[in-house]
């Protein structure tokens, strides 16, 4: 099998201005003439061998540095960058991407940096649904809403929280049973754990020293809790740390963020990273065989597989949304380029409403964006009985979904046809938003378009929407 040729002309260079050489002088230590070092450092020659050989032994450098990994990941972040609709009619050569890639990495890196800000001036427009739908809006997020934008603006993965859930989850690097890790670290800290019935999940009696649980919990519920509790009590010097990174506006956002890194470790830790990748991949996301699998729910599978974007060893980027019976979104995470509203409901032509109407079942759908986008989405409804007669039920539904380009990864796309045009309903994200015209289902005019109202006529709408 032919070998890779490694072309490494930027590292090459930044060697030689750390180590304060001249090209003559750094080509006579390596052992090669100075037009064939101009040329490795420009990248019309791969390094050699004997060069590789020379920079450890001259200078003690580490050879893996060498490596394309850092200019192979810009070419896939580009690639993706690339395959927003706005470039339909001039994205770049692969070829090209390579060189830029190689060459000039600080430019590939601010062009993905300047295509960052655009996704998210999008997003700015949908956080107007704030400002036009509630009357007590306020130009600063309130503390919740500034937690979800932490989360969100993360990708909805924290490495440092991950990884330290990954090492308690496999000690060793061998997945062991939850509950009893869970309950040897809250004994090393003299806290104890009972079952009893009641209201509420989970107590925490710090004078006791006693972790209560709901006894009619589900299963995987009183495994989360108890993960949850041991995050709060033996891993909070990583929480805080995180905390202070954030630098969140408010104690009462800090509050509530620290809820939600150890709900996260709790989540990572019974579905600990590497291990969930793996069996999604063999399972194709199935989420009912990974659900029992790891003895988790199937919304926390769900949850879970939208957050597994580690550099380097990235799943399918997913996005993940909860509504209630109302149509609000209660949970909301995207690793794709659909972005939810801020605020209010979603789209009343998503799958997911429908959810309720089929308890138990699973929903597919192929869905077209204004922008374009395909996507395939699943939906279920995940209603939480009371556990007793006359408490309440909580209901709710789930979707997660890909773009159209990752559909062969997940079994639910089996026997669709992904190449009819016509088969992909079309989706908006918010109505305020959604420059759909025709829309049936339109509730209020979008923002950025002008009306022309005619009360001799009536269409769908008692409106139309300009061009």
């Amino acid at each position: 099998m032919a070998t890779q040729k490694l072309y490494a002309g930027v590292k090459l260079r930044e060697t030689r201005t750390r180590l304060g050489l001249t090209q003559k002088d750094f080509a006579a230590r390596l052992g090669v003439s100075l037009p064939y070092l101009n040329q490795m450092e420009n990248n019309h020659r791969p390094v050699s061998t004997g060069v590789v050989l020379a920079l450890a032994q001259e200078f003690g450098f580490d050879v893996t540095e060498l490596s394309t990994g850092d200019a192979e990941r810009l070419v896939s972040d580009m690639r993706e960058a690339l395959a927003d609709p706005v470039f339909a009619d001039s994205a770049p050569p692969l070829a090209d991407l390579r060189l830029a890639a190689s060459n000039a990495p600080a430019l590939a890196r601010a062009f993905l940096d300047l295509h960052r800000a655009y996704r998210q001036s999008h997003e700015r427009l949908a956080s107007l649904d704030e400002a036009l739908g509630r009357e007590d809006a306020a130009l600063s997020p309130s503390p919740w809403e500034e937690v979800r934008d932490f989360f969100h603006y993360c990708d909805n993965y924290i490495d440092a929280v991950d990884r330290a859930a990954e090492r308690f989850a496999c000690p060793g690097g061998v997945r062991a049973d939850p509950v009893e890790r869970a309950r040897a670290a809250l004994a090393e800290v003299g806290v104890g754990v009972e079952y009893r019935d009641g209201p509420g999940l989970r107590a925490y009696d710090a004078r006791a020293r006693l972790l209560t649980l709901n006894a009619r919990s589900a299963p995987a519920t009183q495994r989360f809790q108890m993960l949850h509790q041991v995050a709060l009590l033996t891993r909070d010097k990583l929480l805080q740390a995180t905390l202070d990174l954030a630098r969140f506006q408010s104690d009462e956002a800090r509050a509530i963020a620290r809820i939600g890194l150890a709900n996260y470790f709790a989540g990572a830790a019974l579905l600990p990273y590497g291990a969930i990748l793996d069996a999604a991949r063999e399972t194709r996301h199935d989420l009912e065989l990974l659900s029992d699998r790891f003895g988790a729910s199937v919304e926390q599978v769900a949850h879970r597989l939208s957050t597994l974007q580690r550099p380097g060893a990235k799943g399918v980027p997913f996005f993940f949304v909860r509504v209630d019976q109302a149509g609000t979104i209660t949970k909301r995470h995207s690793a794709t380029r659909l972005q939810f509203a801020r605020f209010g409901g979603a789209c009343p032509l998503w799958n997911v409403h429908r959810a309720f109407e089929t308890p138990g079942r699973f929903l597919r759908q192929l869905a077209e964006t204004p922008d374009g986008v395909r996507y395939l989405n699943i939906a279920r409804d995940v209603s939480k009985p009371g556990g007793a007669w006359g408490a309440p039920v909580r209901r709710f539904a789930i979707a997660l979904g890909c773009e159209i380009s990752h559909a062969a990864n997940l079994v639910y796309a089996d026997d669709l046809d992904l190449t009819k045009s016509a088969a992909f309903e079309p989706i908006g994200i918010s109505c305020r938003i959604c420059e759909r015209r025709e829309c049936h289902q339109r509730s209020v005019p979008p923002l950025e378009r002008r009306l022309s109202v005619d009360a001799d006529r009536r269409g769908v709408l008692p409106y139309e929407i300009a061009e």
